[in-house]
Formats: structure tokens, C-alpha cells, sequence
């Protein structure tokens, strides 16, 4: 660093500042710094930078892996988030650890802390797990999660306004002058429940009589939506005119099997499907849905976290819940 401080005709704290990209050196003087340390192989070992300042300037990611059979994870949704998180943490310059499927309880996750593997933990999806996250959190370890926050969480949740979500199917389907709703998912998960119980809140704030049915899909997939579905058109004999899915993927599965049992979409069923994947716009039929915006996920997490590993606290937050209309 003496070496370059004295080619580039500057101090060392000024390299030093100029290397780190810090506002107190002017952008003249970065960049001559920079232009000496790269015509002469110099570059900051960061593994000694991240010793010095006692932070790895890593944000480990733990996605929901027990939640899908076999670790196949086929909701797109999720992916759209992690790269909504990884787009923010380089906003910050903050390193992404991806952790391993078998990396997924509080003994794994305060390894990684103890050998300072990461600063702290983004888990996309509470799944089943909230007892393990509880007594994680209960450690200390900085930790924010994707989900929906039970009343004695005592860790930092974001998430949409799922019950504001499955309000907002159950009007769009009053709207259309819909009579007998199916709602599918496995409402064991906290957000799905939620879902539901907004879907429910619509049809008790209408004024017209309601059936609602339900299908608790087990399976995460477009097979097992669209095997379920089969069953369920086999085994009914009045078909619902309003279908409530508790993911896009879902909505394509059940758009494909009414549709071969000879129901028109939307004219004989209406469908509202959740998350907005990239896809659901291109469907055919486009796909009505419920938006979470993962780039808004993103940041927001991100965001809260850091603020954590800084030692301030933070709240519990949700973001915006969006109905999208389109053909279905």
C-alpha cells in the first residue's frame, strides 16, 4: 500500500479509502489510485479486510428445501425472490451464501456463525420450520424471513398481505358474478392459511350465498396440481365456476384440466392464481393473480438485515399485495 501510495502521490489512508470506494476520497483521485493499483497487480486481500473489521461481508440464504419432495424446488416464485435478495445484497456489496438443502436447522445455521461463514441469515420460506427458527432467533443470530409472522414470532418477518390477498381473489370473483369457489393449497402454512381466511372474509363481506370447496394440495409441483385436479373433476358433480390457487403454477394446472374436461376459461371458471410469475403473463389464457413484487422482497429484506447486524432492531414489515388483472 506504501508502494502505491507513493506512485499515485497520495497517502496510504487515501489508497486505503480510494481501494474501499469511500465518499471521502474524490472521484479524480479514486480513480488514479486505481489505475496505479491495477497497472501493478496491487488488489486488497479481503479475507485479512474481513478479519480487521470482524465482518465476512456475507449474507447467508437458506431456501425452504424440506417443503418440496426430494429438494426440487418447482415454484419459479422462489427464484424470482432469491434474485430479488441477491440483487440487493450486491447493491450493498454484501456476498451471498447460498446454504446447502442438508444446512437446514439451528445447529447448522450457528455453525456457519461460529466459524464466520456469514453475518447473518435470509431464510426464503418459513415452511415448517418456525419452531427451529424460533429457537435460532432465540440465540441472538441476526436473522430475517420470508413468510407471514405468527403472534410470538420472535424474529423478523417480511412478507405480502396474504390475507389482503385472498380478499382480494374473492372480490375480483363477486365481481364477475361467481357462485361456487375452490380453493387450493395446504393451508397448514401459515401464509396459504392466511390466503384462505382472506378469501373467506370476501365471501362474508358479500351478499350473495357462497360454496366454497377446498383441495389441500400437498404437492408443490404442476404434476401434483394437475393430478389433483383430475381427481377432483372425476370425483365432483357440480363444478365450481371461481378457482383460488395458492401459486401461478397451480393456476396452470387447473386452467389445463378443466380446460380438458371441457370448461371454457374464464367463460364457464374463473381463475386467480398468486406470486405473478414472470410466466403467468404468457399463459394461455394470460393468468389473473395476486402480485408480490420480488424486487421490492428483495430490498426490503436485505435491508432489515443489515440493520440487525448492525445491532439495531427491526420490525416485522409487509409489502404491497396487488391484484392482476388479466384473462382468467
Amino acid at each position: 500500500m506504501a508502494d502505491i501510495a507513493r506512485l499515485a502521490n497520495v497517502s496510504k489512508p487515501t489508497v486505503s479509502r480510494a481501494l474501499s470506494n469511500s465518499p471521502l476520497v474524490n472521484a479524480k483521485t479514486r480513480d488514479r489510485v486505481l489505475s496505479v493499483a491495477a497497472e501493478h497487480g496491487y488488489a486488497v486481500n479481503r479475507n485479512a479486510r474481513r478479519l480487521r473489521q470482524k465482518r465476512t461481508n456475507t449474507i447467508a440464504v437458506s431456501m425452504d428445501f424440506r417443503s418440496h419432495r426430494e429438494n426440487h424446488i418447482s415454484d419459479p416464485f422462489m427464484f424470482e425472490l432469491l434474485a430479488g435478495v441477491s440483487e440487493a445484497l450486491g447493491d450493498h456489496n454484501q456476498d451471498l451464501l447460498l446454504c446447502a438443502p442438508n444446512h437446514n436447522d439451528s445447529v447448522a445455521f450457528r455453525q456457519i456463525l461460529n466459524e464466520r461463514g456469514a453475518d447473518g441469515f435470509i431464510i426464503l420460506g418459513q415452511g415448517h420450520r418456525e419452531g427451529m427458527l424460533k429457537e435460532f432467533a432465540s440465540t441472538g443470530a441476526p436473522i430475517v424471513v420470508w413468510g407471514a409472522a405468527a403472534p410470538d414470532a420472535n424474529y423478523c418477518v417480511v412478507g405480502s398481505d396474504n390475507f389482503r390477498g385472498g380478499e382480494l381473489a374473492g372480490e375480483y370473483f363477486l365481481e364477475n358474478g361467481r357462485r361456487h369457489f375452490l380453493f387450493v393449497g395446504d393451508t397448514s402454512f401459515r401464509e396459504i392459511h392466511l390466503r384462505r381466511e382472506g378469501l373467506k372474509s370476501a365471501i362474508a363481506n358479500g351478499e350473495a350465498a357462497i360454496v366454497l370447496d377446498d383441495i389441500e394440495l400437498h404437492g408443490f409441483s404442476y404434476e401434483s396440481a394437475y393430478e389433483a385436479a383430475t381427481r377432483y373433476l372425476d370425483s365432483i358433480e357440480s363444478r365450481p365456476d371461481a378457482v383460488f390457487t395458492w401459486n401461478d403454477t397451480a393456476a396452470m394446472a387447473f386452467i389445463s384440466a378443466f380446460r380438458e374436461a371441457g370448461a371454457s376459461i374464464p367463460g364457464d371458471v374463473s381463475v386467480v392464481g398468486y406470486n405473478d410469475i414472470p410466466a403467468a403473463q404468457y399463459f394461455s389464457p394470460p393468468i389473473t393473480t395476486i402480485r408480490q413484487d420480488t424486487h421490492q422482497a428483495g430490498r426490503m429484506l436485505a435491508a432489515k438485515l443489515l440493520r440487525i447486524v448492525e445491532g439495531d432492531p427491526a420490525k416485522s414489515a409487509s409489502i404491497r399485495t396487488d391484484l392482476i388483472r388479466r384473462d382468467t
